[in-house]
């Protein structure tokens, strides 16, 4: 069952839609008491979960489900007040916990101290790998293709697009991997790292030994991209996977209408979103000071577009406006843009001119 209390949606509740969307586990309810009585099919089509009042309602279910996660990822991370005795119950009920909050569960005494008596399990996805490194420098793998979405803000689909074209590269009889940098990516794919709660120091180095990982995964490695570089709060995040994946293309996530950066924390705070064109031109320049790359594409987020014929005018219209292929792989399907993206990709100087034969620097493995 996924916690969601006043906040199901694609915003503060996108790591449950994520999990829901893309999880490879079963979910058997949403509690969410403000859409009680609903169904998740309303904001997701296909998927008939129903939305309860109570943790009471989910326990009913059939099957019974094993696991809360908290569906939340609200701004600061943190844990909200009003949560700690459904959390509570559902420890004592015999269920796991799974949380990608800041505020690390596990090391709440009351929370703690009932997961022992219960024999239960608190999982906090965001607590940093005991590893940690700098960046070395190290170089991709003979005939790998490293591709990271970044985006022009927070929570607008980079990680949803990532895990797109990695499907529609795996359709197409490619080798490909998803690198997860956050919490919802992890609990989707089952490993990585929350890369916004490590030290500054190691980001970059945490990045890359992902990075290899990833390539051992697959040859064309889709980095799940963070923040945006320009976001007042969020853009050392985005910095790190930059110069940490050095990746040989991007992919520029945008939300078509929003004129400005997300603070709904700080709502008299005004910071515009920038213009797509200097704003690309801008990605490749920063990710040049370490290592070529060149934005290959624009993954267009129509989701605030009902009508299907104007979300395609809009895209075709971004598509003018950057000189790039355009187009929504979450709404629409991946497989056109993967297209574009893999021939763009392959075309790069920095690609073609990688001799398959070269030996890449080697490190001490994730």
């Amino acid at each position: 069952m996924i916690l969601a209390e006043g906040n199901f949606g694609f915003h503060h509740g996108k790591t449950a839609v994520g999990v829901i969307r893309y999880g490879p586990d079963t979910v058997v309810a949403v509690i969410d008491s403000t859409r009680a009585g609903g169904n998740v099919s309303s904001i997701l089509p296909g998927h008939d979960i129903p939305i309860v009042e109570t943790l009471g309602e989910a326990l009913a279910m059939t099957p019974r489900p094993d696991t809360l996660l908290i569906g939340i990822a609200p701004t600061g991370g943190r844990l909200p007040a009003s949560w700690r005795a459904v959390i509570l119950e559902a420890i004592r009920a015999g269920l796991d916990v799974h949380s990608g909050l800041h505020t690390f569960l596990g090391d709440d005494p009351e929370l703690a101290s009932a997961a022992a008596a219960a024999g239960t399990q608190i999982v906090d996805y965001r607590r940093s790998p005991d590893r940690m490194e700098t960046a070395v420098g190290r170089r991709h793998g003979p005939g790998k293709r490293v591709i990271l979405t970044v985006g022009t803000d927070c929570a607008i689909g980079k990680m949803s697009v990532a895990l797109e074209l990695r499907a529609a590269a795996s359709a197409a009889g490619l080798s490909a991997s998803f690198v997860p940098t956050g919490q919802t990516g992890m609990m989707i794919d089952g490993w990585g790292v929350a890369v916004d709660r490590v030290i500054s120091d190691f980001a970059q180095g945490t990045v890359e030994w992902m990075v290899e990982e990833g390539e051992a995964r697959g040859d064309w490695v889709i980095v799940e991209g963070q923040g945006s570089l320009d976001h007042p709060a969020y853009s050392s995040v985005t910095l790190a996977l930059i110069h940490g994946a050095t990746p040989h293309a991007m992919v520029l996530v945008h939300r078509a209408g929003q004129v400005e950066h997300d603070f709904d924390h700080l709502p008299e705070a005004s910071f515009p979103i920038a213009a797509l064109r200097p704003f690309i031109d801008l990605h490749e320049r920063v990710a040049g000071l370490v290592a070529p790359s060149k934005v290959v594409a624009v993954a267009l987020n129509t989701s605030a577009i009902d009508d299907d014929a104007a979300a395609r005018a809009e895209i075709v219209r971004i598509a003018a406006e950057t000189g790039l292929p355009t187009d929504d792989p979450v709404r629409f399907g991946p497989a056109p843009l993967w297209t574009d993206i893999q021939r763009a990709v392959e075309g790069l100087p920095w690609v073609a001119a990688a001799a398959p034969s070269a030996t890449p620097a080697t490190s001490s493995g994730p």
